[in-house]
């Protein structure tokens, strides 16, 4: 048998500055690039398993996951596959039955949706604010919340993104998290966009669970997910399979990541925890990086101004018109970055983009800004 070229190769070089919001927060260090190495095989944290994941000691799974809920602030947690996507499923399936109702922000990453809808669940939409700034309001949210309440008599989840994917916009988690208790509503943090870049304090915001992604925001070859709780909840979603496996966890097939994904992220965890105590930092390089791409007419930064966040959303007219008369249409921004070094904007993208610079140095967001400038200096009329 001969099997096809599947061309598992990389066209990204160490020297490109990747803007990809997905990637930023998922740059593997040092320690993790060794790790992968030695955990690459299938199951190669399974040496020394007696049947059950969390309570491997050699690699300290058990001894990471305790470290891990110390960082979270929870009180229990477990990795899953399939990143925030599926541990927010796992909520919904142990806690809800088919027919009950869910209130989620307008916001919500299309995973959210499409958990619920697995679940068999019903979806009561919070909006958001519109254009430009698509802001969540907890006002809006805690209103529709008790309307919900009112109309349907219970409500079994609230759930609500930490940061959205669209536009970067932080939301007030501790708002949140107290209205959800005061209503007697269980309460989900999706914090994909915010685990691994910002301190997240579950216990102390009154969260019953958040959610994170390993891939996206924790240094982690993916995908992995992480899922915090209550202690009260952990009954529920840890329960164990009697009698055939007393051992495994049903919510989560037993057991989860066992390779790669898992063993990048327990290497990555002193990176990542040393890394958000420099998140204000963060923030106001972000807030410099939109000043001086925004002194381009024709880029603007849309979501809540200034950001809070290092992804970014702008509205882009001035690329567009370029597009409409460049020889390669949309696809000359794409170019035009890449013969600079800088990748992570779509091919053909040009109306408006997002990006991150997320752990990049001031000089490269300065020579990001300033290649932009570049570009439309050069074919603007």
């Amino acid at each position: 048998m001969e099997c096809n070229d599947y061309n598992i190769t990389r066209d990204l070089e160490r020297k490109n500055l990747n803007l990809n919001p997905l990637q930023r927060g998922g740059v593997l260090p040092r320690e993790a690039r060794e790790a992968l190495h030695d955990f690459g095989d299938g199951y190669s944290v399974c040496d020394y398993c007696s049947g059950r994941l969390d309570e491997i000691a050699k690699p300290s799974i058990s001894g990471f996951l305790e470290d891990l809920s110390k960082f979270l602030k929870v009180d229990d947690v477990r990795t899953t596959h399939g990143g925030a996507r599926e541990s927010k499923f796992i909520v919904m399936h142990s806690i809800c039955e088919p027919g009950d109702v869910i209130v989620v922000d307008g916001n919500a990453h299309y995973t959210t949706h499409l958990a619920a809808e697995r679940a068999g669940l019903e979806i009561i939409e919070v909006p958001n604010s519109r254009y430009p700034e698509f802001r969540v309001d907890m006002d809006v949210y805690e209103e529709t919340l008790k309307n919900s309440i009112d109309e349907y008599g219970e409500i079994k989840l609230a759930v609500l993104t930490h940061v959205d994917g669209d536009y970067g916009n932080l939301t007030d988690a501790k708002s949140f998290g107290n209205f959800c208790n005061k209503l007697n509503v269980p309460s989900l943090l999706n914090c994909a966009y915010s685990m691994g870049r910002l301190p997240i304090d579950a216990n102390g915001w009154n969260i019953d669970f958040v959610v994170g992604s390993g891939h996206k925001s924790m240094a982690a070859s993916g995908p992995i997910g992480v899922l915090g709780m209550k202690h009260e909840w952990a009954e529920t979603l840890l329960k164990r399979s009697p009698p055939r496996h007393t051992k495994k966890e049903i919510e989560m097939l037993g057991c989860t990541s066992r390779g790669a994904p898992i063993a990048t992220l327990m290497a990555s965890l002193p990176h990542v925890v040393s890394r958000v105590n420099n998140w204000n930092e963060e923030v106001e390089l972000s807030r410099s990086f939109v000043a001086k791409l925004e002194e381009i007419e024709g880029i603007t930064q849309l979501g809540i101004r200034p950001t809070n966040h290092d992804l970014v959303r702008f509205d882009t007219p001035i690329l567009h018109e370029i597009s409409k008369i460049h020889p390669r249409k949309g696809f000359f921004l794409y170019e035009e970055l890449k013969s600079r070094n800088i990748v992570g904007i779509k091919r053909g993208q040009t109306e408006w983009f997002k990006c991150s610079t997320y752990g990049m140095s001031k000089d490269q967001r300065d020579y990001i800004t300033d290649s932009f400038k570049e570009i439309v200096e050069k074919f603007a009329k």
